[in-house]
C-alpha cells in the first residue's frame, strides 16, 4: 500500500457531491463540479499509526470512495462513460479529514483550504480494491464508524455528479497522471473526533462487506510545533 502514495502526485477532492451532506454544511448546492487538492504527503496507508490531530484543531472525518488513476487523462468528455472507467485503474476507500475550525475560518475571509485538508495523517486509505470487486462504482454503500457506533452509511447512487462528469470536469483544468487519487465525494453524518476515538470504515456491494475497503485508525495527539491560531 505505500505503493498507492508513492506513485500519487496529487490527491484531487470532490466537494459537495451529495445533496444531504451539503445540507447538514450549511452550503451552497454546485451548478458544476468543484475541486480542493490534499497533498500526498497527507496519505496514511493502512498499518502506518494514527491519525494525529493537531492542537487546537476540530477534526471531523468525512469517509469517500477514491478512485486510483490508471493512465493519463486530458480534455475528457462528459458522455464517454467507457473513457472514464477505463481510466480507472481501483478503487480504495479514504477519510478526507479536516481541520473544521480552520475551514470554517478559511471560508469566512475567502481564504485556500489548503491548511485544513493538508496536514501529515489527513488521508487514512484502505487497501487498494480491484475493479473487479466493485461492478458498478456509483451502486455501492459506504459507511463510516466511531467507537462501533455508526456515523455515515449512504449509497453512491445519491452522488450528484457521476464519476464520468467529476473526471471530465478535472481533466479539462489539470491532467489526472496515472497514480493520481480522486475522491468522490462524502454522504451526511459527518462530525469530530477527539483523541482516543477510533474510526472505522467500508463498503459494502450488493449488501456484503469489501475486505479490501477495510478502514480501522486511532486518533492520537499531534505533536511538533503548529497550534491553531487565527489567521
Amino acid at each position: 500500500m505505500a505503493s498507492i502514495k508513492a506513485n500519487c502526485r496529487k490527491v484531487v477532492c470532490i466537494g459537495r457531491n451529495y445533496a444531504d451532506h451539503i445540507q447538514e454544511l450549511n452550503s451552497a448546492r454546485p451548478k458544476r463540479p468543484f475541486f480542493f487538492l490534499k497533498p500526498p504527503s497527507s496519505i496514511l496507508p493502512p498499518n502506518s499509526g494514527p491519525v494525529l490531530r493537531p492542537k487546537g484543531v476540530d477534526l471531523h472525518y468525512e469517509a469517500e470512495l477514491a478512485l486510483i488513476m490508471g493512465r493519463e487523462v486530458r480534455d475528457l468528455r462528459e458522455d464517454d462513460e467507457e473513457g472514464a472507467m477505463g481510466a480507472i485503474e481501483s478503487y480504495a476507500m479514504s477519510i478526507d479529514l479536516t481541520a473544521r475550525n480552520v475551514q470554517n475560518e478559511a471560508k469566512k475571509k475567502g481564504l485556500p483550504w489548503t491548511i485544513a485538508k493538508g496536514f501529515d495523517t489527513f488521508l487514512p486509505i484502505s487497501a487498494s480494491i480491484p475493479k473487479a470487486r466493485i461492478p458498478d462504482p456509483h451502486d455501492v454503500e459506504v459507511f463510516l464508524k466511531v467507537n462501533g457506533e455508526t456515523k455515515q452509511d449512504d449509497s453512491t447512487k445519491l452522488m450528484l455528479f457521476r464519476i464520468p462528469r467529476l473526471l471530465s470536469d478535472i481533466s479539462q483544468v489539470m491532467t489526472l497522471e496515472k497514480g493520481d487519487m480522486v475522491l468522490t465525494g462524502t454522504p451526511k453524518g459527518v462530525g469530530s473526533v477527539q483523541v482516543g476515538d477510533r474510526m472505522s470504515v467500508g463498503l459494502r456491494v450488493g449488501g456484503k462487506e469489501v475486505e479490501e475497503g477495510k478502514i480501522e485508525v486511532e486518533v492520537a495527539e499531534k505533536g511538533g510545533l503548529y497550534v491553531y491560531e487565527e489567521t
